[in-house]
């Protein structure tokens, strides 16, 4: 029998260090994309480590959702800096940005000399684990967050939004529909707001976050066209593309094929094979850019070239988030805001929903044995208590296995 790890003080203060452990260990095993990594951490930090309740969780996420960029990088960040401040944030981004960053960056350099494939089977099976983490999440926050007839509908209602529109303006539209129904028939309360869930980031430095987002947002063409640089051109590129993106995940996917195939740095068999592999890999979606900087036509390239495009297009995230996180931390605790969130949240449940269909449950259950694997997940997660890294290990040897049946 599997023994539970110990829950963490909420109070316990975390450095840098650990929180980088902590955050690699995620990297190497988040598999299916940011709304799979939204119930990884739920898992990790909302009912094993308890840094936070499942109510400031689902604030969290629809603030990244609100803001352009990789939402799950986002939280994960957040994350970070709820204990450790801002270097804590940065040490979260490391450790769940380098393994898939290593990963793309070794697949340019040669692992399709090697034969590995995108469509290896126990690559399937480990993209078959995140019909079990989302639907977990669903479960789980379904139960906290929709616990009335209303938000329930709600959660129904955005679901619905998001098949009819699917696109991240589809997204908007049902947050904001909760928000505007939440404000007006939930009604207000007042929360208690633990000394764990404030983020330690000054406002000082949240202004000036956003400042230099938006000075870099306007400055780097202009400085790119008038000395003719190619350094500041790519950056640019990435940038803006991490700026304004609103969706993350694979919407960055066309906007970075209008970025780099068009202007003819990328040819379009490169790019489709790193996409391949980009979604063959854990963590967050955005690393595809080191790929692309990796084999780039001009120059910076290389492995210096995949490093310069992924600090490129998630610096947006980083300051966007940090920006944000002072002036949330007061407004959630307006009673007004409050009931707002609530609906936000009914319909946050929805779009998990959503997303539990598609892309998730459409790109992973081909089959009966698929479906039976997922079940055995969800069931070792949801009701067995396993631990997702030990989940994801069995998928992936499973999904090997059932291929040779």
């Amino acid at each position: 029998m599997m023994q539970a790890i110990p829950a963490e003080q909420p109070s316990e203060k975390i450095g840098p260090a650990r929180i980088f452990w902590i955050f690699l260990k995620l990297g190497c095993t988040s598999f299916g994309g940011p709304i799979a990594h939204i119930g990884y951490f739920r898992s990790e930090f909302v009912e094993k480590r308890k840094w936070l309740d499942d109510s400031a969780y689902t604030d969290l996420v629809a603030l990244c959702n609100f803001l352009p960029g990789p939402a799950s990088s986002q939280i994960g960040i957040a994350l970070g800096t709820l204990k450790a401040g801002i270097p804590g944030g940065f040490a979260a981004w490391l450790g769940f940005t380098m393994p898939s960053a290593l990963a793309l960056l070794l697949f340019a350099y040669g692992f399709t000399a090697f034969g590995v494939s995108a469509d290896a089977a126990w690559i399937h099976g480990l993209k078959i684990v995140a019909v079990a983490v989302v639907a977990q999440a669903v479960w789980g926050m379904g139960k906290t967050l929709c616990p009335d007839r209303l938000r329930a509908t709600l959660a129904i209602a955005a679901t619905l939004i998001v098949f009819a529109w699917p696109s991240e303006w589809g997204q908007i539209l049902a947050i904001v529909l909760g928000a505007l129904v939440g404000l007006r028939y939930l009604p207000p309360v007042v929360l208690h707001q633990p000394e764990n869930t404030r983020f330690m980031v000054s406002k000082a430095a949240a202004v000036a976050a956003w400042v230099f987002f938006l000075g870099l947002l306007f400055a780097l063409p202009t400085l790119a066209h008038l000395t003719g640089s190619q350094a500041l051109a790519t950056f640019d590129s990435f940038y803006r593309t991490g700026s304004l993106v609103f969706g993350g995940g694979h919407v960055v996917l066309p906007l970075l094929r209008n970025e780099v195939v068009l202007s003819g740095w990328v040819d379009d068999s490169l790019f489709l094979a790193g996409y391949g592999a980009a979604q063959a890999v854990p963590g967050p979606l955005f690393t595809f850019a080191a790929y692309l900087g990796s084999v780039l036509s001009v120059t910076p390239n290389g492995f210096l070239g995949g490093l310069f495009c992924l600090v490129a297009i998630f610096l947006p995230a980083f300051l966007l988030i940090i920006g944000a996180l002072p002036f949330w931390d007061v407004l959630r605790q307006k009673t007004h805001v409050q009931s707002a969130l609530r609906g936000v949240s009914a319909t946050v449940v929805g779009l998990l929903l959503a997303a539990l269909y598609d892309p998730v449950w459409t790109s992973s259950i081909k089959s009966t044995s698929d479906m039976a694997l997922a079940l055995i997940s969800f069931g070792l997660l949801m009701f067995w208590k396993w631990q997702p890294l030990y989940v994801v290990f069995l998928a992936g040897v499973g999904g090997a296995v059932k291929v040779l049946l």
